[in-house]
């Protein structure tokens, strides 16, 4: 009974926040109903990820019913018990809920996924409010449809550290959008994200200041300020962060021998989407996290979806050598800066790291639809340019037909 109460009251809660969120924010009654639309879907992806963790396995389970065998507890159980970094930290958010509450892992999931929804609803509105047109590929609009894509929904639908990171991550850069405003919300969701990811955290505090520094729209009282307290948070967490990587320093050599060691547990003979990326290049290891698997690659059916997925990627990503202006990069909204400056050092660690197509799809879906986002935004801007171009060009020949027309009625 107390699961049926949990699932609806959260549903409710969510369906009248998008309400709320899409008049604040200006949001035509077409977004408003996507965003409704979008919960419905994510709210499904959540009941697939608990029958396909329960059929499949995964370690989605062993975190909500506290049986990671990888954590010791020494001494009585209890909640504080399983407080820290990574795995203890989504066991000590799950302890309430599944040890004292008793609430079943099917709630557990929907209560993870309505923050990686949440996280969704983030972007979602971030991307109506700033940027400048949609775009067509096949003739079917950009925004909303990669909102449907299954990776962004599925690994952001249960229990565990992608959906806290997916959400923690777009909240903080949601936050920063508006630093002004929501300076505190940045550092609540940095800190959800650091103690999900260590990892994950420094990067996002490395790629705030950049983007910050390099902003346009910050004045530069602000950019200092805000640049070096972002440094300095930076700074601050690399001693946790190589704790937490079991190395002494952060430093590349360091990164790149937990990366070959991590690449050859994932490269066993018995990983069914293995592939031998210690014998590729660095473009072939670069193509092999952004755009694989493709349909060749497909092992399985959520494999061949995300083969879709992939595809557009790579065919979005032809088009940015051709949009890539210093305008663009400008006049780029501060978030899609911080999220795509996040990204590449996530990706140049990663396709070292993950030599699993599986494991490459559960990973990427935490910064990849900012590398979407961003192809999108400068074929979107360049758009926009060409089209007030267009209208200028209009507005100066019916200008000139007034001149001339007028000059004829004076000569009459």
């Amino acid at each position: 009974m107390l699961d049926i109460i949990v699932i609806l009251l959260v549903v409710l809660a969510l369906f009248y926040s998008n309400s709320t969120m899409a008049k604040k924010f200006g949001l035509s009654s077409k977004y408003q109903y996507h965003l409704h639309y979008l919960l419905l879907y994510h709210l499904f992806f959540s009941l697939f990820f608990t029958w396909y963790i329960l059929n499949f396995g995964g370690d989605s389970q062993g975190y909500w019913k506290l049986g990671m065998q990888q954590v010791v507890i020494r001494g009585p159980e209890a909640w504080f018990s399983y407080w820290g970094t990574s795995t203890t930290f989504i066991l000590w958010l799950c302890y309430i809920p599944s040890r004292i509450l008793g609430l079943s892992y099917t709630t557990g999931n929907i209560l993870f996924g309505a923050l990686g929804f949440v996280g969704i609803r983030y972007i979602f509105i971030l991307v109506a409010v700033h940027f400048p047109m949609n775009h067509k590929v096949l003739n079917i609009p950009l925004f909303p449809t990669v909102f449907y894509f299954l990776n962004l929904h599925f690994w952001s639908a249960g229990v565990g550290k992608d959906a806290i990171c997916f959400w923690g991550i777009a909240w903080f850069l949601f936050a920063l959008q508006s630093y002004k405003s929501k300076w505190w919300q940045v550092i609540i969701a940095l800190f959800f994200v650091y103690m999900a990811r260590p990892h994950m955290g420094q990067a996002l505090i490395g790629g705030a200041a950049l983007a910050i520094m390099l902003g346009s729209e910050i004045s530069s009282t602000y950019k200092i300020a805000l640049g070096v307290l972002a440094l300095f948070g930076s700074y601050f967490l690399i001693g946790s962060t190589a704790e937490f990587l079991k190395v002494e320093e952060l430093s590349i050599d360091s990164l790149t021998s937990i990366t070959s060691k991590t690449a050859g547990l994932l490269n066993k003979g018995n990983v069914g989407s293995a592939v031998d990326i210690s014998s590729y290049s660095l473009p072939a290891k670069i193509f092999t996290y952004m755009f694989r698997p493709l349909f060749f690659d497909a092992h399985n059916f959520v494999a061949f979806f995300s083969s879709f997925e992939n595809a557009l990627y790579l065919w979005l990503s032809f088009f940015i050598y051709r949009n890539w202006t210093p305008e663009a990069i400008r006049d780029m909204p501060l978030f899609l800066k911080a999220g795509i400056i996040t990204f590449i050092p996530v990706t140049l660690a990663f396709m070292n790291a993950l030599s699993n197509l599986g494991v490459v799809m559960r990973m990427k879906n935490m910064t990849m639809i900012y590398f979407l986002l961003f192809c999108f935004f400068l074929i979107a801007y360049n758009k926009k340019l060409r089209f007030e171009k267009l209208k200028e060009k209009i507005r100066y020949y019916k200008r000139r037909e007034e001149i001339i027309a007028k000059k004829k009625e004076s000569a009459a």
